[in-house]
């Protein structure tokens, strides 16, 4: 079975037509087909049925589609560990992240990293936390830097973050002077949270249960993005790690001040990889500049200007 062959059904199987798979590929459609036809003498089995609607897989297709996809990105990966060997210093990965560590932490390591090894290219694809594991346990990215992680299976954690939650406001905001808050002082000011399958979520509101408070939150969102400009527009205040808001805080567009007392919430950024693929020689600079990016400045407070 030639490796052209998997490429061939991989694609067809992603554009479910013949005529948008050849022209992907750029041969001819007969090329498609015989190279199905050669899948199928394989395994003697056939894999498609062909109609006027496109392409639909048999069973036997199903189960070939469910693993050709890491079977290629496998041989790829092989690739780039035998460029390694010959000493080649440039190669690609792909990173998943989820959003809230995109500018604060991924876009300047990023940065700096691409500075030191230009020859080295990067595909970074933004998700949510949940889909970065996964990725990485498919073979999809190399390296996964998540905020908010659901519990993880089949990934290994390389280094995680502790991170502290702190109350989000603009520098006008009748908190903005405090240096700390607490949690019933909360409910004298309009909030925006994330929604409740965040595990921040679960935890303030478990906290607030505990503590016997009602808070009734004006804006609920999955999007951090958005709670960040409900604060900048002075619609409501919110929580969240200064991480996730560090440049804004920077540039005395907010504030961060830490919850009082040890009513503190704690949540974490993971630095995920596979733990039973060897990373190429470009990922594993890569994680370990990130790693110790991570340990040097994870810690440390934005300063505010003024």
């Amino acid at each position: 079975m030639q490796i052209r062959a998997l490429m061939y059904f991989d694609e067809l199987v992603r554009t479910n037509s013949m005529r948008q798979a050849a022209e992907n590929l750029n041969v001819a459609p007969t090329a498609i087909s015989r190279q199905i036809e050669n899948l199928e003498s394989h395994f003697g089995a056939p894999l498609v049925e062909r109609s006027s609607r496109g392409v639909k897989l048999t069973a036997a297709g199903e189960l070939l589609a469910a693993r050709a996809g890491r079977t290629l990105r496998e041989l790829d990966h092989v690739q780039q560990l035998i460029e390694d060997l010959k000493g080649l210093q440039h190669g690609h990965v792909s990173i998943y992240a989820n959003g809230a560590t995109l500018t604060s932490l991924l876009a300047p390591v990023l940065a700096e990293f691409s500075l030191q090894y230009p020859k080295l290219r990067f595909t970074v694809t933004i998700s949510s936390a949940r889909q970065a594991v996964d990725a990485v346990s498919s073979a999809a990215a190399d390296i996964a830097v998540t905020l908010f992680s659901p519990p993880i299976s089949g990934t290994k954690i390389r280094l995680r973050s502790e991170i502290a939650y702190d109350l989000i406001v603009t520098p006008q905001h009748p908190a903005a002077a405090q240096t700390d808050i607490s949690l019933r002082k909360l409910a004298d000011y309009p909030l925006a949270l994330p929604e409740h399958s965040f595990g921040f979520r679960q935890a303030f509101d478990a906290l607030i249960e505990k503590e016997g408070l009602d808070l009734d939150p004006v804006f609920v969102t999955s999007s951090i993005e958005m709670l960040k400009e409900l604060v900048l527009s002075g619609a409501a205040a919110t929580l969240l790690p200064a991480l996730a808001v560090r440049r804004e805080i920077e540039a005395d567009q907010l504030r961060a001040i830490p919850l009082a007392g040890k009513t503190g919430i704690r949540t974490h950024v993971d630095l995920c990889v596979s733990p039973d693929r060897q990373l190429s020689f470009a990922a594993g600079i890569l994680v370990d500049f990130i790693e110790n990016f991570m340990r040097e400045r994870m810690g440390r407070r934005p300063e505010t200007k003024g």
